[in-house]
């Protein structure tokens, strides 16, 4: 079984940049794709942004297109999150979570997904 940490989560100016990461247990990290998802305070658990095992093609919700990025490394069993240009809508706590059956990309969603990291949060102020 994958265990998945993420890290890099903190406390933000609107306009700042933060990097999260999610790093993997197992070296099967390498076969899955991969995806962000955010929950914030009251609200339900959203895509946020998603990559194919390979990292050949990412897929992104429309809130956060054009200033997050997301990558991986799998020599490094790890994927991360540049977010850039932060605004207080983002504040959330962050999951990282791995789909092992290869799902599509673009229609990644909560259910997919098989592993799950406990989330790290993000907080931007205005």
């Amino acid at each position: 079984q994958v265990q998945l940490s993420e890290s890099g989560g903190g406390l933000v100016q609107a306009g700042g940049s933060l990097r999260l990461s999610c790093a993997a247990s197992e070296r099967s990290f390498i076969h899955y794709n991969m995806g962000w998802f955010r929950q914030a305070p009251g609200k339900e658990r959203e895509f946020v942004a998603a990559i194919s095992w390979g990292a050949g093609v990412t897929y992104y919700a429309d809130s956060v297109k054009g200033r997050f990025t997301i990558s991986r490394d799998n020599a490094r069993n790890t994927m991360y999150l540049q977010m850039n240009g932060l605004k207080s809508e983002d504040t959330a706590v962050y999951f990282c979570a791995a789909d092992t059956r290869w799902g599509t990309i673009t229609t990644m969603s909560s259910p997919d997904m098989d592993y799950w990291g406990k989330g790290t949060l993000v907080t931007v102020s205005s």
